[in-house]
């Protein structure tokens, strides 16, 4: 299993639009791919389990990948975060 933390510095937060980025960026890897934040754990391939984690500035993230592409799919998340200047 892999597993990498990000603290969320963007000033609103994981909304809409970069939620999407982060779920089309795992949906083609075969690895189930989790996202912990708040005390709760969602399945990062749905856009409705991510919104339901409200997640807001100062928030640190946990992204969990367990499957045969699971580095890769912390990569492809990684990417996402920095690219959308999510956090770090």
């Amino acid at each position: 299993m892999e597993q990498k933390s990000f603290n969320i510095t963007s000033d609103s937060g994981i909304h809409a639009r970069p939620a999407t980025s982060l779920v089309n960026a795992v949906n083609s890897f075969t690895a189930d791919v989790n996202l912990k934040a708040n005390g709760r754990t969602v399945n990062l391939k749905s856009i409705m389990g991510v919104m339901s984690l409200g997640i807001s500035k100062g928030t640190t993230v946990v992204v969990t990948a367990e499957g045969s592409d699971e580095k890769d799919a912390i990569e492809a998340v990684e990417r996402v975060i920095l690219a959308e200047q999510l956090g770090e």
